[in-house]
């Protein structure tokens, strides 16, 4: 079992394999801790001597080994094959990915929901995925030709929030049915409109955030009942896609 654990990690760095296996990878101690804390199971560890030069690698060792989980040691070089971020500090924990469907989302009476369009920076999409958590967003949504969320890149930059959080990938067809069904408006964020500050928050909304270069796409924009923006100092043009995503949901939280 364990000799397999580094073929399927490195296979896990394709979107089609992680779709297929319905598995993932998250690296780095402190995303290995949030993933053994929460209640998605975890199939297997791959370990290299780094972790012991880990602040809190010790400890994760042996919580590895406490819990009984399949752990595969490994040199530094076999370890970086598997690996997709930078420095992911000696540990590689491959975790199931939640099932989880349109259908089987319970959205409250206040929804707020975060709708990814086309957005393809891993980093932004994971900090979108922490802040929409943080701020009390029901759920986020990942349109079509948006970053896969389980890319590894995504998992580490969302911090656990992946872990506990409502998250999946939608079709158009998906999405007009579950807005539709709860009498949720799509609202789209763009730099011409109407200042957010000068809007009273809705009793449900959707936000549509749009891809880093092209904005909104012509999909989600034929389906937004307005579009909303951000009052900046005239000097700037526009502001990172997670950063005003994190603004507008703030608000929306009011």
């Amino acid at each position: 079992m364990s000799a397999k654990l580094l073929t399927l990690a490195r296979d896990l760095q394709r979107r089609k394999a992680r779709e297929r296996q319905q598995l993932f990878v998250c690296e780095g101690v402190r995303a290995t801790e949030e993933l053994m804390r929460s209640p998605l199971d975890l199939h297997g560890v791959l370990i290299s001597p780094a972790l012991l030069g880990a602040a809190r690698g010790a400890a994760l060792r042996e919580a590895i080994d406490a819990r009984g989980i399949a752990a595969l040691e490994l040199d530094e070089a076999d370890f970086a094959s598997a690996a997709s971020t930078d420095a992911p500090q000696g540990v590689l924990a491959i975790g199931a990915i939640p099932e989880m469907t349109v259908e089987s989302l319970a959205l409250p009476s206040r929804a707020r929901l975060l709708v990814l369009d086309a957005v393809q920076d891993p980093g932004n999409a994971g900090t979108m995925l922490r802040t929409s958590a943080a701020l009390g967003a029901s759920a986020t949504l990942a349109a079509p030709g948006t970053v896969d969320l389980w890319n590894a890149k995504v998992v580490r930059s969302a911090m656990g929030a992946l872990f506990h959080y409502p998250a999946l990938a939608v079709s158009w067809s998906d999405l007009d049915t579950l807005l539709a069904s709860n009498d949720i408006p799509l609202w789209g964020a763009d730099v011409a409109g109407q200042p957010i500050e000068t809007i009273a928050p809705p009793t449900s909304v959707a936000l549509a955030v749009g891809n880093e270069g092209a904005g909104l796409s012509d999909d989600a924009r034929s389906r937004c009942a307005r579009l909303v923006g951000i009052s900046l100092a005239p000097e700037i043009e526009s502001l990172n896609v997670a950063v005003a995503a994190g603004i507008l949901l703030h608000h929306f939280r009011e």
